[in-house]
């Protein structure tokens, strides 16, 4: 038997003994962290409303299952999510009030047909891709605001960095970036660079950058499934944390706590990066706010800072994002169906699936989920999903690090994003990166970045023969 001495024991047994697993239903699939992952064995990853278009309209349909009545909805939240917003007053008021500071004038101007964003290119002005700007936690004050919010605001720019602005106003900076190279070898004579990012602000307009200040790059992450993470079982994602590895297996995840502004109250965090936002309805009004500078009773202020002049423009009423345009884009972000799984009867695309337990990435990207019975929407209930997520917070390590805490993520710390739909990514999007600013630009450089809790899997991938690693490949393609 081949081994692995990068690997714990146990998952190194693994590669001779593993099998197709058995089908998993919606009542048995696995929960507990001590149990075999499985190995998808029903193309629905998004459960029965899972749709078959692979083209660059992928990612852009509703759920499979979803009454006609609950569709037209779904239309009319994804025209609020689609067109752009303008600068108030408007003849179109429902969709008036822009700005004045800024990254984009539309949902779809970072998430791409309702996919991934990419890094700009060299000379572009970015879009889909922004820095989050935050000062440590230095006081009692400090971490009540962090409690509240995620992070302390840093004087006259805030907690978001705006490149851009409507008419009259003047955009916060430029975020530049650049990239180093760093060789990767392996033992068989196979290399590749990564592109290493570098990010800086140069041109502030309202003053100088503190000396402290925190920045991490984000690029808009694909929105498929939404609605369908949102109503997993919170006692099955901690089922999997295991903060003090008490199991040995070197993975140590956990839960981001967060607040949120509907109930008032601190709950698990869910979506984002760093899984600092609990529901789909206070991530997509908190981007309105500090993408696009859009007001909602939820989000009832903007990302403009005291001295920023935001006061001297005209406003698109209060709140811009009426209750019920935000109810029909809510409706609209929650209702985004998962693509099916393609060529799962291939030799090398079943090998790979293997290959990804064997080598530990199923200890992070939990393969299965299911959604409970008594959900309030139909087409979410009881369903089983392929979304290869924990949900839970990682380190991965230094090279990935932004050393800005989130909550209670600290500077190393991602959320396990969800796989499903990967293969698809660069057809929806072709200029899309990998990661959460973008920089790997195959799914090989992906692995290649993994570190901290995944320097293991990562190890183990390099040990693989050539044909191997592009088994696994070949399984994250097929997602």
């Amino acid at each position: 038997m081949r081994q692995f001495p990068s690997l714990p024991p146990a998952l190194s047994a693994l590669l001779a003994a593993l099998v197709i697993g058995a089908p998993v239903s919606a009542n048995d699939a696995p929960v507990s962290a001590n149990d075999s992952p499985p190995i998808q064995n029903d193309p629905r990853s998004g459960g029965e409303g899972s749709v078959s278009q692979f083209d660059h309209n992928a990612y852009s349909l509703p759920l499979g299952n979803m009454s006609m009545t609950k569709r037209l909805d779904f239309s009319v939240g994804n025209s609020f999510f689609r067109n752009p917003w303008v600068v108030a007053p408007a003849s179109t008021d429902a969709r008036d009030g822009l700005g004045p500071l800024i990254n984009t004038n539309s949902c779809q101007g970072c998430h791409i047909k309702d996919g991934r964003g990419h890094p700009p290119a060299p000379g572009e002005a970015p879009v889909s891709l922004f820095l989050r700007l935050s000062l440590p936690a230095e006081s009692d004050e400090d971490h009540d605001i962090v409690r509240r919010t995620g992070a302390v605001p840093v004087p006259h720019y805030g907690r978001q960095l705006q490149t851009a602005a409507i008419p009259g106003a003047t955009p916060e900076a430029d975020m530049v970036r650049t990239l180093e190279d760093r060789e990767i070898s392996f033992d068989d004579g196979h290399h590749v660079v990564l592109a290493a990012p570098v990010y800086s602000i140069e041109n502030p307009a309202y003053g100088e950058l503190p000396e402290n200040l925190l920045t991490s790059p984000r690029v808009a992450p694909p929105m498929i499934g939404l609605g369908l993470l949102e109503v997993v079982d919170e006692a099955q994602i901690l089922a999997w944390a295991d903060e003090q590895d008490a199991d040995g297996d070197g993975i140590s995840g956990r839960p981001n706590r967060v607040w949120d502004v509907r109930q008032q109250t601190t709950v698990l965090g869910r979506f984002g990066w760093k899984a600092g936002e609990p529901t789909v309805e206070q991530q997509s009004l908190h981007a309105f706010a500090g993408d696009m500078g859009l007001t909602s009773r939820l989000a009832a202020s903007t990302d403009c800072m005291p001295g920023q002049g935001c006061e001297n423009f005209p406003d698109g009423g209060d709140p811009e994002v009426s209750d019920e345009v935000a109810d029909f884009i809510t409706f609209y972000a929650s209702s985004l169906a998962v693509p099916e799984r393609r060529d799962m009867d291939s030799p090398d695309v079943q090998a790979g699936a293997r290959h990804f337990n064997t080598l530990g990435c199923a200890s992070c990207h939990r393969p299965s989920l299911t959604t409970p019975e008594d959900t309030e929407r139909a087409e979410l209930a009881g369903q089983t999903l392929w979304a290869y997520t924990d949900m839970l917070l990682h380190d991965m390590g230094e090279g990935l690090a932004d050393g800005r805490p989130e909550y209670q993520a600290d500077g190393n710390e991602w959320r396990t994003p969800p796989l499903w739909g990967l293969g698809l990514a660069q057809s929806v999007n072709p200029q899309a990166g990998f990661l959460h600013d973008g920089r790997a630009r195959t799914l090989e450089e992906a692995i290649l970045w993994h570190a901290g809790e995944a320097e293991s899997s990562r190890n183990a991938y390099k040990a693989l023969e050539a044909h191997e690693r592009q088994q696994l490949l070949d399984f994250l393609n097929s997602l």
